[in-house]
């Protein structure tokens, strides 16, 4: 097997948490209230996390690994990427579902695309932060698993509020 492909793996292992976190979050009586619950003013809901999660890897599928290839989910780039205010429109579990398994698709088809022989390349829109395609496999997985933690705190923290 590849690295590409045992990275893929590892990819899908932490994919499986996110949307298991979302399964249980659409076991709750309002899961879009969850969904847009803030710990504190001006920070990030569920949603964005989430939403934020795809957003990068589609980031990643084209214009930063791949610029020759147009992003599909370009109107949700200004609203969820790194460094984006969190608004209060808050996306449906299903929506969240479909971006984050098409982004998913496309991130997996751009990293087959690379190919092994180039692992170590610096793609031009990563060389100010000198990340290889080899780093941006581990990179990723670790973003998801971040981003999944807060998530996963936040639906603590809404549970518990007044306890």
């Amino acid at each position: 097997m590849s690295e590409i492909e045992i990275a893929l793996r590892t990819h899908d292992f932490f994919r499986l948490r996110t949307l298991g976190l979302l399964d249980t979050i659409e076991k709750e009586p309002d899961p879009q209230k969850v969904l847009g619950w803030r710990p504190g003013p001006e920070r990030a809901h569920i949603a964005w996390q989430m939403m934020h999660i795809a957003i990068t890897e589609e980031l990643f599928a084209s214009e930063r690994l791949a610029p020759h290839k147009p992003g599909v989910y370009t109107d949700l780039w200004p609203r969820f990427r790194g460094g984006s205010t969190p608004d209060d429109n808050i996306p449906s579990i299903a929506s969240i579902r479909e971006v984050l398994g098409g982004s998913r698709a496309r991130l997996a088809a751009t990293f087959r695309e690379i190919g092994e022989g180039r692992l170590e390349e610096i793609p031009a829109a990563l060389a100010q932060r000198k990340l290889t395609v080899r780093d941006v496999l581990s990179l990723l997985p670790w973003h998801e698993a971040h981003h999944q933690g807060q998530s996963h705190i936040t639906l603590n923290l809404y549970k518990n509020q007044g306890k």
